[in-house]
C-alpha cells in the first residue's frame, strides 16, 4: 500500500493505496464509470465557536480543524455540490453512494444529492451506545449521527446483501437504526503525543455492516475523506479493493501505518448468505444430462403420496399428467403452485433424498469454479 499523488488525465485506479490530494481534484482525474461503492465522510461544517468544557473545567478534543470550517453555508453547500457531482461521475451505472453526517450537515448534503441525481434508498439513523455527553447542558445528548444511502440513479441495480444482513441480525429483518458503540479503547488511534489521531475516527463495525450489506469481493470502495483509513481497513479484510483520498498529511501516515498491519480474511469467511433469487438457476434437465437422475427412476413426493418418473428431457410423467417438476407436483396436489426442488426426492441406499440436494451440488461447483 502506498501513497500516489494525483495526476491529471490518469487512465489507471490507484487501487489500495491513498491519493495525496484534494479530494474533488483526486476524483476529477480517477477514470468515470470505475467505482462500485463510495462512503463519504465529509467534513461536518460543525460551526463551533472557541473551547468547549467540561464541568471540570477540562477542555474536550473536539473537532476544531481547519478542514472543518468553512466561511458560510453556501461555501459549504458549493464544497458539497462539487464533491457530490465528482463522486457520481465515478460511479458504475449500478453503483450507490453512503454518506453520514450530523445535523449540522445531513440534511443539507441530503437536499443536494438528490438534486445531483442520486436516488435515496435509505437512511440510516446510527445510535451510538456510548455517546458523549451534552457538557452544558442546554441541548440533548447528540447520541446518533445519520447515513444517507443512495444509487445513482433511479433505475440502478444496487448492491442489497439483504440475506447476509438478516444473518448478522439473529435471522430478524435489519432495520434503519443501527446501535453501534463509537470508536474508543483499543479501536481509537493515537498520534505520537497519546492524543487521537482524528476527531471523528468512524468504528470498524459501522464500516463492516455498511461493506457487507451494500459489496461484494472484489468491488472497488473509495472514500474520498480518508482521514485514518477505517474504510480501507475494513475493505482489506473483507476482500474489496479501496482508493483513499486524504490532503492531511498526518492521517495519511496514521493511515498507512494501521493499512500496513491489516490482513485480509481467507476466502472462506468471505462469503456472505445470498438470496435465493441471486443463486444460480439449475435446470432439472441438467440433473438427468449428468447422469445424477436416469430416466425411468422413480420420484417421490415428500409427504409419500404421490409419485412421478423421470423423463428423458427432464420432464415428469404421473398419474397421466405430465411437465416439469413444479407442474406436476401443483396437479398432483391440486394446488395453484408447486416448488418441486422441494417437493420431490428419490430413493438412495434405502433412504430418500431431497432432489434440491442435487441442484446444490451444481451450484456448489458453478461457485468454486476459478475466475
Amino acid at each position: 500500500m502506498t501513497t500516489t499523488k494525483t495526476k491529471k488525465g490518469a487512465a489507471a485506479l490507484p487501487l489500495n493505496t491513498i491519493v495525496d490530494g484534494d479530494c474533488i481534484e483526486a476524483m476529477n482525474a480517477l477514470p468515470a464509470g470505475s467505482i462500485d461503492l463510495i462512503f463519504a465522510d465529509p467534513p461536518y461544517n460543525l460551526q463551533l465557536k472557541g473551547d468547549l468544557h467540561r464541568p471540570d473545567n477540562s477542555r474536550v478534543d473536539a473537532v476544531d480543524d481547519a478542514w472543518d470550517q468553512f466561511s458560510s453555508f453556501a461555501a459549504y453547500d458549493r464544497f458539497t455540490q462539487d464533491w457530490l457531482a465528482a463522486a457520481r461521475r465515478l460511479l458504475k451505472p449500478n453503483g450507490a453512494i453512503w454518506v453520514i453526517g450530523s445535523y449540522h450537515n445531513i440534511f443539507r448534503v441530503g437536499a443536494a444529492m438528490q438534486n445531483a441525481g442520486y436516488w435515496i434508498l435509505n437512511d440510516v439513523v446510527w445510535r451510538k451506545s456510548n455517546p458523549m455527553p451534552n457538557f452544558r447542558g442546554k441541548r440533548l445528548t447528540n447520541a446518533h449521527e445519520t447515513l444517507i444511502w443512495a444509487s445513482k440513479e433511479e433505475a440502478s441495480k444496487y448492491t442489497f446483501n439483504y440475506e447476509a444482513l438478516k444473518a448478522l441480525n439473529e435471522g430478524v429483518q435489519m432495520r434503519s437504526d443501527w446501535v453501534l458503540p463509537i470508536c474508543t479503547g483499543h479501536e481509537r488511534l493515537k498520534n505520537e503525543a497519546g492524543e487521537k489521531a482524528h476527531p471523528t475516527q468512524k468504528p470498524m463495525s459501522l464500516l463492516h455492516r455498511v461493506m457487507v450489506a451494500t459489496t461484494n469481493p472484489g468491488d472497488v470502495v473509495l472514500d474520498p475523506f480518508f482521514g485514518t483509513g477505517t474504510t480501507g481497513a475494513v475493505a482489506k479484510m473483507l476482500g474489496r479493493e479501496y482508493i483513499g483520498i486524504e490532503r492531511e498529511a498526518n492521517y495519511r501516515e496514521v493511515a498507512e501505518k494501521r493499512l500496513s498491519k491489516v490482513r485480509k480474511f481467507d476466502k472462506e469467511a468471505l462469503q456472505v448468505t445470498t438470496s435465493k433469487r441471486a443463486e444460480p438457476r439449475v435446470p432439472f434437465g441438467q440433473l438427468v444430462e449428468r447422469g445424477m437422475l436416469n430416466p425411468g427412476e422413480e420420484l417421490l413426493s415428500m409427504n409419500g403420496r404421490h409419485k412421478a418418473k423421470v423423463r428423458a428431457d427432464g420432464t415428469l410423467i404421473g398419474d397421466d399428467i405430465k411437465g416439469s417438476i413444479h407442474q406436476v407436483g401443483a396437479k398432483l396436489e391440486g394446488a395453484p403452485s408447486c416448488n418441486g426442488w422441494t417437493y420431490w426426492c428419490f430413493k438412495r441406499d434405502g433412504k430418500m433424498v431431497p432432489i434440491d440436494l442435487l441442484r446444490q451440488q451444481i451450484r456448489a461447483e458453478m461457485t468454486d469454479r476459478p475466475n
